[in-house]
């Protein structure tokens, strides 16, 4: 017995469908060679038709969203910042300020002039009321109602008692003079009349039944053969295989039409891409060799040449400006001083007044002269 296993010639086939990639097409097996005929020409027509219609919606989406963000979203939040000031917010003020208070208003006036009263009225009213007429319920109703009912029944049962003997003499009555006729009327009579009607409307149903099913029959064949038959055959020999044409056609023109979707998308794209680099290079590079170029140079020259020594000089001229000022209302103010001098004279300066508190080593007398009031 070979206990040695026999080394394999190759990996072993794999069981498992290849996936396609992503947005391919995953090829049907066994396709004909009417797919095949069908499939270059719907791609290449599609492709031609739909790349117009791609550009235009890249264009579009892109003018779209550039008119949301710089249109639509501001008025969009400025009408909504209006809408708010319109109508949320006189509303709340509204429900704040004047709603809440007059509710709150008549709230308290609610529970003064109504709860307040109600339950006075309950508990001093209505409740001495409810356990009077308790009282009375309990100690004078329910014995009356006793002694009514005890009385009540007693007659009931002499009335009962004698109902209980007029029905027995027309029970007797009615079944000598009802039943026993009504029964022998049934079982002599109506029973052999029901019998002979059932057997003849079982005989008229059984002949009805053969016509409708005669003429049913009839109608199913005529039916069958002028309108089944022949749509049957329209159905299976016409119908069919055009809708399978129909179908493989679709499927071809759906899969042209997202192929040259994507394929559209790739080429606008490019497109876009290349109109991007050649404005960058006609305006955005130009512009930008000229302002670093030449706008940033002659400005730095100016703004060292000129800019930078005419502050200078303003700062210069305002420093000397506000110097003269000073110096202006400095000889202003002395001489105003000088007028005073001569018109009202000299100042007298004020003798300075001790008015501090005598020292404790000096005793405080009414007559004396050591106190504050008499002291020169």
């Amino acid at each position: 017995m070979e206990l040695r296993k026999e080394p394999s010639a190759g990996p072993a086939p794999s069981d498992e469908p290849v996936r396609p990639a992503h947005g391919e097409r995953q090829p049907a097996r066994g396709e004909g060679c009417l797919v095949v005929a069908i499939r270059i020409p719907v791609r290449i027509v599609t492709l031609v038709l739909v790349v117009p219609v791609r550009m235009v919606w890249d264009v579009l989406v892109v003018g779209a969203r550039f008119l949301n963000d710089t249109v639509l979203r501001p008025v969009g939040r400025a009408l909504l910042w209006l809408g708010r000031a319109v109508f949320v917010w006189p509303f709340v003020g509204l429900w704040r300020y004047v709603v809440v208070p007059v509710g709150k208003g008549l709230a308290w006036l609610g529970k003064v002039c109504v709860v307040v009263p109600a339950v006075w009225v309950y508990r001093w009213v209505l409740t001495p009321l409810g356990h009077g007429f308790g009282w009375a319920y309990r100690r004078v109703l329910t014995p009356a109602g006793h002694a009514v009912l005890w009385v009540l029944r007693g007659v009931g049962a002499q009335i009962a008692a004698a109902a209980g003997a007029v029905c027995a003499v027309l029970g007797v009555l009615a079944r000598y003079l009802v039943a026993v006729p009504a029964l022998w009327l049934y079982r002599w009579v109506l029973t052999p009349l029901g019998h002979a009607l059932a057997w003849c409307g079982r005989g008229l149903a059984w002949c009805a039944r053969m016509v409708v099913t005669g003429v049913g029959a009839a109608l199913y064949w005529t039916g069958r053969v002028l309108f089944v038959l022949p749509a049957l055959g329209l159905w299976r020999w016409v119908l069919v295989p055009v809708g399978r044409v129909l179908a493989v056609v679709g499927a071809e023109l759906w899969a042209a039409l997202a192929h040259a979707w994507r394929v559209a998308g790739h080429i606008s794209l490019a497109v876009g891409r290349a109109l991007g680099r050649l404005l960058r290079r006609i305006f955005v590079e130009p512009v930008r060799w000229v302002y670093r170029g030449v706008l940033t140079p002659v400005g730095h020259a100016v703004r060292d040449t000129v800019l930078r020594p005419a502050a200078e000089a303003a700062r210069g001229a305002g420093r000397a400006v506000r110097q003269a000022l000073g110096s202006a209302r400095a000889s202003a103010r002395q001489a105003r001083a000088d007028v005073r001098r001569m018109l009202l004279g000299e100042r007298v300066p004020a003798r300075a007044v001790d008015r501090r508190e005598p020292s404790g080593a000096e005793g405080r007398t009414l007559g004396g002269s050591t106190t504050a009031l008499t002291k020169d």
